[in-house]
């Protein structure tokens, strides 16, 4: 019984070891610090300037919380956490220019842990010339260990680092022959901007030949540009006649065409008497001239002319209107023929001794006759000012109009504007 109770006690002492033991054990996770390096914001970006921090050292942050913002040669972005954390240091602050992508710009804890208790974790980025001194041992042994057929080139052993994300066809041909990083960055870039292409990837595996890529980016660099170089200014060509004709410039319009005719009011004058004394109203001139010329236009929009063909048409419509003449209406204007007058007599010159003697003749007022209105049954003159192609046309129309005014105006009152 003495033995058993002895062992119960050193198996609750063990109990209570264990369980302290169990109280104080940490994982490397929750006392871990870690590195927040510069983020790619796109597939092109290499590097990007920090235009502000919106959290502070020793600030807690809650996944989806925005971080700080990047600036970049297109856009400013916004870069949120993706899970709850501490901002433990930041390392590069506001307005860091040129900040290479990778590069460690902050340090990050886990939520809860002590920020005092942890130690700053080392830059896992090491500079180039660090890596060319790593990778100068690591390329002899992997030209050891390598026993396949496909022997790497030995022109493309030179460190390089990538600073572009690999393309989908070079990390497939990387993955099919079981590449590892170290022979990705002894692999010689020669795309733009420092970007690993296929073939560098098929050189350095020596299935190509190892200056192939190389002078493959040479051509496309020559070739992007276009060389004007030994091209020459043709000279300026003689101007012909017909060139020199062509650009002469156009002659003005024709001045419009003048159209006049005398007529004879008597009649009208007369028909306008019987109107007044029978209706006890009067009819202007104006009216029965109006009257004549629509019975007229009427008459004419109806002469016969060839109809413009389907070219005239379409030429109409492009603004070179070859049609000649028009159908518009007519309105002539009437004026009285000018009066004879008689001729002024000479005056005679005064000699300046008869002036002075007192016997020089003064010369006599003329009074001048005064100027009557126009006597609409005397001679009068119709007038119409048209297109020259137009005088034929006008002629007739003032002829027309003429003839109803002189030979019958009683038509002119029955009518109302159209033709009879």
């Amino acid at each position: 019984m003495a033995s058993l109770a002895a062992a119960c006690r050193v198996s609750a002492r063990r109990m209570r070891c264990l369980a302290v033991a169990r109280g104080l054990a940490t994982s490397s996770r929750c006392l871990a610090a870690h590195n927040f390096i510069m983020p790619a914001l796109s597939p092109t970006m290499t590097e990007g300037n920090i235009a502000s921090w919106k959290v502070k050292d020793g600030e807690s942050y809650s996944a989806g919380d925005v971080l700080l913002e990047i600036e970049t040669d297109k856009a400013t972005m916004d870069v949120e956490a993706q899970e709850d954390g501490i901002m433990m240091k930041i390392l590069s602050g506001d307005g860091s220019k040129s900040v290479q992508v990778g590069t460690r710009i902050a340090v990050t804890a886990e939520a809860g842990d002590d920020v005092a208790a942890l130690e700053m974790p080392a830059d896992e980025r090491p500079p180039p010339k660090q890596q060319q001194q790593q990778q100068q041992p690591a390329a002899g042994s992997s030209d050891s260990e390598t026993s396949s057929s496909q022997r790497p080139a030995e022109s493309m052993t030179a460190a390089a680092e990538q600073k572009h994300p690999l393309m989908p066809a070079v990390e497939h041909l990387v993955r099919q022959h079981g590449l590892g990083e170290d022979d990705v960055r002894r692999i010689k870039p020669t795309g733009p901007n420092g970007r690993l292409l296929k073939g560098d990837v098929l050189a350095f595996l020596g299935t190509i030949k190892p200056d192939a890529p190389a002078s493959v980016s040479d051509r496309f660099a020559t070739l992007s540009r276009l060389d004007l170089s030994n091209i020459k200014v043709a000279a300026a060509a003689a101007k012909t006649p017909e060139r020199q004709a062509k650009e002469a410039p156009l002659a003005p319009p024709p001045p419009p065409l003048e159209v006049n005719t005398p007529v004879s009011l008597a009649k009208v004058v007369e028909m306008q008497k019987r109107i007044r004394e029978a209706l006890g109203v009067s009819m202007p001139l104006s009216t029965f001239v109006s009257r004549a010329a629509d019975i007229v236009n009427g008459q004419l929009s109806s002469v016969a002319r060839s109809p413009p063909t389907p070219a005239d048409l379409f030429d109409q419509i492009l603004g070179l209107d070859k049609v000649k003449g028009s159908r518009r209406a007519y309105l002539p204007q009437i004026a009285s023929m000018p009066l004879p007058t008689a001729p002024q007599p000479k005056r005679v010159a005064v000699d300046i001794i008869d002036e002075l003697a007192g016997s020089a003749r003064k010369p006599v007022a003329q009074l001048k006759p005064a100027s009557r209105p126009m006597p609409s049954d005397e001679a009068n003159v119709l007038k119409l000012v048209v297109a020259r192609e137009e005088g034929q046309r006008a002629r007739m129309f003032l002829e027309r109009c003429k003839w109803f005014l002189e030979m019958d105006p009683g038509r002119l009152v029955l009518s109302d504007g159209g033709a009879l």
